[in-house]
């Protein structure tokens, strides 16, 4: 495969000067490649119009961004831990993580931009994911982004010892560039718990009762002039439709006689469906349905349980990928580093934490600074007080 993929590339008249990976793909200089997604459709239909989607959105977004993050080995006042603090003069740290994560979860991508003085990263700054585009370069890989607003539009360079654009993605098997959305993994549930909530709402505008039939003269096989036929519906959408019209005594003349048209109990009945859709939707963002008030769960034995399952399955595994690439990221301009989520700081774990340290003082074989660091201590002859890390 190797020998198959430098022929292509020879072929397409790219030859590199250096050794270069063979995860490459093969583009025209300076291409754009276009998300295959409509960001706005899953942000309308989903985030805006769905109660499940939203609040999964919400409980993970919140709670991965009020999870403090700590840098190993290094001091409190880092200059690292400031700027992450205090990202740019609108925000705070916890609302500017707020908005990276709700990036994420929306459209399975989320783009951060540097704002360099003096050569020095001094502000971050969330970006639209909808407004940006990737720029490949002739290897594949992004040599640049553009953003566009308001009818303008501004080229970041992929250059310099700090890049001006982080793009954060969630894992795509079938896309280079850009993430997929837990949204488009729940596609199908999101439209049938849309579409259930949508024909409740019609059974209630329309009295929540079914439609019927109107016959006219069916022993004569007579027909309703047009003229009596707009007029015959008109006066049935305005004077018999409607929750205030529910019960109203339906006057017929004429001949017309009124044949119900039912449908089953189970034929009307969407709560299932909808909370089977529910739980999907729940399922493809981790987040415990019990933690969204959805009935039928027996995953978890009670509230504290899911709790941890969230934060260990969930929110923990999204916070250290956010921080280990923010870190390298950042890494030229602040040196090495290794921003960790504070586990001390997570209620929901403080059972597991006693646990650990319990187990670790009872191990006379580690000296006081192995113990210190195993439970995510400084060691004391460094003067540091503690740190906490994963």
């Amino acid at each position: 495969m190797p020998g198959f993929i430098a022929r292509l590339a020879k072929a397409a008249g790219f030859v590199p000067d250096t050794k270069a990976s063979a995860a490459f793909a093969l583009y025209g200089e300076g291409r754009a490649v276009w998300t295959a997604r409509d960001y706005a459709a899953l942000a309308r239909e989903g985030f805006q119009r769905n109660a499940v989607v939203h609040r999964s959105v919400r409980l993970v977004a919140e709670a991965a961004a009020s999870l403090p993050l700590t840098l190993a080995g290094a001091e409190d006042a880092h200059p690292l831990l400031d700027l992450l603090a205090r990202p740019n003069p609108r925000e705070g740290g916890m609302r500017f993580l707020d908005g990276i994560y709700g990036h994420l979860l929306v459209s399975g991508n989320a783009y951060i931009e540097a704002v360099e003085i003096d050569g020095h990263p001094r502000e971050l700054f969330s970006l639209r994911p909808d407004r940006m585009q990737v720029v490949a370069g002739a290897d594949g890989w992004p040599a640049a982004y553009e953003y566009t607003v308001g009818g303008q539009r501004l080229r970041y360079q992929q250059a310099g010892a700090v890049p001006p654009i982080l793009h954060l993605t969630l894992f795509n098997p079938l896309d280079d560039h850009y993430g997929l959305s837990p949204m488009e993994a729940a596609a199908v549930p999101l439209d049938i718990h849309n579409a259930a909530g949508a024909w409740n709402k019609a059974l209630l505008d329309n009295a929540a009762r079914p439609s019927g039939a109107l016959v006219f003269a069916p022993s004569t096989g007579a027909a309703l002039s047009d003229t009596q036929f707009t007029r015959l519906k008109a006066e049935l959408e305005t004077s018999y439709q409607g929750s205030a019209n529910a019960g109203r005594p339906l006057l017929l003349d004429g001949g017309l006689d009124w044949r119900p048209l039912s449908l089953s109990p189970k034929e009307m009945d969407f709560v299932e469906a909808k909370a089977a859709a529910a739980r999907e939707i729940a399922l493809a963002f981790g987040v415990p349905p019990l933690l969204l008030g959805l009935p039928g769960d027996n995953t978890h034995a009670n509230d504290a349980e899911a709790n941890r399952a969230f934060y260990r399955q969930t929110v923990i595994p999204l916070v250290r990928r956010t921080a280990d690439s923010l870190a390298r990221w950042l890494e030229p301009a602040f040196g090495p580093a290794r921003l960790e989520p504070d586990l001390d700081a997570v209620e929901a774990l403080a059972t597991e934490r006693e646990s650990l340290w319990r187990r670790v003082q009872g191990a006379d074989f580690l000296s006081v600074d192995e113990k210190r660091e195993a439970v995510g201590y400084a060691r004391q002859e460094s003067g540091q007080g503690p740190r906490s890390s994963a």
